[in-house]
């Protein structure tokens, strides 16, 4: 076994993609940290760069390879003798990146992030790494992990994916679902509440799905782990994101009413709203459905917020079924959406679906419903005018009339808008009450309630 020079024991990493990608990051940095490796936001520093990519639609590909070049200049210019490529994009292509992307050292995806450490201290050929995923062990309480974002972290609660969506390539990426013991999440929710996390938030593929695969005697729910996770001492809350509207329970509906430390807050991507479309895309719900179950969430969780994502240009969506998709968005009228594109690959089954729709034409539905979900959007945050939240301080502003921003339980990081706070003597981290006393497209605006 080589030992390192020592700048290459000295690493950057990127992350890319989703936040379940960014929960891989931190516990490839908690492990290489554990194992004696020094951690540099400096990529010119680094002996060691690593790119977490994404590799799900033609865009991630996009900026993974653009990152990748951008860190390849460093063992020019900077300190760089390894160049590593892990996650979604190495398990799509594998070895073939070797030829396409020759800049790189080591090709590792989700499956093989756990041999990084051995491999680094090995001579420096070329290594590619794609085993399957789903025979990889899951994440226990006690790994090691350097958490990123302040006063918050992400835990995830489940790999893989338990659905066959035609234009999704997640189940070939991330492999077969499965469920960690709940006593393990709860685990790592106390350890997160006792390094300082004051939100703690459950990520997933399909996170209502959570305890579907165990067996009988150890069957357990979304709801349930909820329920566990608000005995934990301190004064932390917690969200969940992406869940399937198929798998909303009444139990779920009851935990989020009945929990005041669990927000009240929905992501439950619907992906369209005409029942063709949807079931070519192979979602097992119908309009009616959606609606009846958005009607029924916001009946027994008062003040909730809904959030949402749709797809737009899927082949063979014609314009009445587009049509179809506003009238939805029209009547249910989340809170926050987001709108795609639909991104072609060859890896997909949609791929060999008939009449595809023109990118342009996509991108010009894409625009039109996102102009409609803005007044929607301003429209429901004018009406949180008057109320009262509890707001999690994230820092200081430049803006002099609102000094300070946070998020309350109705917005989530990175994909809401955010609470402007006017107030003094403000600490980040800090749980307050604020008044809400204007609103826009994405924002809040709010004071300190006196």
């Amino acid at each position: 076994m080589s030992t390192p020079v020592e700048n290459q024991e000295i690493v950057h990493l990127v992350s890319l993609g989703c936040v379940r990608n960014l929960v891989d990051s931190e516990l490839i940095l908690g492990n290489l940290a554990a194992a004696g490796f020094a951690i540099t936001e400096d990529p010119a520093q680094a002996g060691i760069i690593i790119v977490n990519s994404c590799g799900f639609v033609r865009a991630a590909v996009d900026e993974t390879i653009d990152t990748v070049l951008e860190m390849a200049q460093y063992k020019e210019d900077g300190e760089c003798q390894r160049l590593v490529l892990c996650g979604c994009m190495a398990q799509r292509y594998g070895k073939d990146l070797e030829e396409a992307l020759p800049e790189v050292d080591i090709v590792l995806g989700p499956g093989a992030h756990h041999d990084l450490v051995s491999l680094l201290r090995q001579p420096g050929q070329f290594v590619c790494q794609v085993p399957d995923p789903s025979l990889t062990p899951l994440q226990e309480a006690g790994s090691p992990r350097i958490c990123s974002t302040p006063h918050m972290a992400y835990i995830k609660i489940s790999e893989g994916c338990p659905d066959r969506c035609t234009f999704c390539m997640i189940p070939q990426l991330r492999g077969a679902w499965r469920s960690r013991p709940l006593q393990d999440i709860v685990e790592e929710a106390r350890n997160l509440v006792n390094w300082g996390a004051k939100e703690l938030i459950l990520v997933a593929q399909d996170t209502t799905a959570y305890g579907l695969d165990f067996d009988k005697q150890n069957q357990s729910s979304l709801a349930e782990l909820l329920n566990n996770l608000c005995t934990l001492d301190g004064d932390c809350r917690f969200r969940f994101l992406y869940g399937h509207p198929n798998r909303v329970t009444g139990a779920l509906l009851d935990t989020v009413a009945s929990q005041s430390r669990v927000c009240s807050y929905f992501d439950l991507p619907v992906q369209h709203g005409s029942d063709r479309i949807l079931k070519k895309m192979g979602r097992r719900n119908t309009r009616d459905e959606m609606i009846r179950l958005f009607e029924k969430i916001r009946f027994q969780v008062p003040d909730v917020a809904l959030r949402s994502t749709a797809l737009v240009g899927f082949p063979g969506e014609t314009e009445e079924d587009y049509n179809l998709l506003v009238d939805f968005v029209q009547e249910v009228r989340f809170d926050h959406l987001g709108v795609f594109a639909y991104s072609d690959a060859e890896e997909l089954p949609s791929h060999h679906l008939p009449d595809h729709v023109p990118e342009e034409v996509a991108l010009k539905r894409q625009e039109f419903i996102m102009d409609a979900q803005n007044t929607i959007s301003l429209d429901n945050n004018a009406d949180r005018v008057g109320k009262i939240y509890t707001a999690l301080i994230q820092g200081p502003c430049d803006d002099p009339d609102y000094p300070y921003w946070g998020r309350t339980c109705l917005q989530a990081p990175d994909v809401d808008g955010v609470t402007l706070i006017q107030g003094e003597g403000l600490v980040s981290g800090e749980m307050i009450r604020v008044s809400v006393h204007g609103a826009d497209v994405y924002d809040l605006l709010a004071e300190t309630e006196d």
